[in-house]
């Protein structure tokens, strides 16, 4: 049996998720261009940040971003 990733969150529109945004992209885009600036363009290196999000919780995935893109 395959197991499913929880990944719930993650496709969620980040205004539906969270409060403080309006964004209507979805909280895994906003990660990805998040990563995207920190890492210089690198897409390597974004998609070896992102893996971790694939299999943190809701909870994990929610505390990343109120600590780093909430502005």
């Amino acid at each position: 049996m395959a197991e499913i990733m929880k990944t719930a969150l993650l496709d969620q529109h980040m205004k539906e998720a969270f409060d403080w945004s309006d964004s209507n992209l979805p909280v895994r885009d906003t990660l990805w261009n998040y990563f995207m600036e920190k890492n210089g363009r690198d897409t390597m290196k974004t998609e070896e940040d992102m893996l971790p999000f694939l299999k943190d919780s809701d909870e994990k995935v929610a505390a990343f971003v109120n600590e780093n893109l909430k502005k």
